[in-house]
């Protein structure tokens, strides 16, 4: 499962001893909750039918999808329905390739989720074998359903403005530039993007 408090505090306050910025902001904003997800192939299928919809939309899709297929919406039964029965659950053409390619490699021992690679890059190439699943959502998953503590998404946009608040800067920074900026805080930078994501929605910063 994902990142304890525990965790996340831990992380956070060693880097606090190093980085006076983020202290500040620690002080100001207090820890954040954590974000954990189910491990496995549910959330990822999850995250396929969240892309481009508002949580409600995507809730009300699985909904339909696991009155259809059975709770979990096993990948066995999502392949065998046909075009329009998944349609009439919700999910566009696009959606249904993005999750048959899911099912598929599940099915075939293509991905297994129960042993990725240690090492966070070769986790994430792995999990791009999905379509529909790009970094943001491999990183997203090795944080919230693995606890992968290390893990960084600097892509993700509200780190990016989050970490420029933090950082005193007028403009939002660049990927490169959170990557280089966090390179110091491994192995707990997923402390920090959980910490950044929970400033963001906080308007005393």
């Amino acid at each position: 499962m994902g990142l304890s408090k525990k965790l996340i505090m831990q992380g956070l306050d060693i880097i606090c001893q190093s980085e006076p910025k983020i202290a500040t902001a620690l002080k100001i904003c207090g820890y954040p909750e954590p974000r954990i997800r189910p491990e496995g192939y549910a959330t990822l299928l999850r995250t396929i039918l969240g892309q481009q919809v508002s949580v409600a939309s995507a809730t009300s899709v699985w909904n339909r999808l696991e009155a259809l297929l059975g709770p979990g919406c096993p990948p066995d039964k999502l392949i065998s329905r046909k075009f329009d029965e998944l349609r009439a659950c919700g999910m566009s053409r696009q959606k249904q390739g993005y999750a048959r390619s899911l099912a598929e490699l599940i099915i075939s021992g293509g991905l297994d989720l129960d042993n990725l690679p240690d090492d966070d890059e070769e986790a994430i190439a792995k999990l791009v074998q999905i379509k529909g699943i790009g970094r943001w959502s491999a990183e997203i998953y090795l944080l919230f359903a693995l606890g992968r503590p290390d893990i960084w998404p600097a892509g993700d946009l509200a780190v990016q403005i989050g970490m420029g608040k933090i950082m005193g800067h007028d403009k939002r920074p660049s990927e490169k530039n959170l990557r280089d900026w966090a390179e110091p805080w491994s192995p707990h930078r997923g402390s920090v993007a959980i910490f950044t994501w929970h400033m963001y929605n906080t308007t005393a910063l």
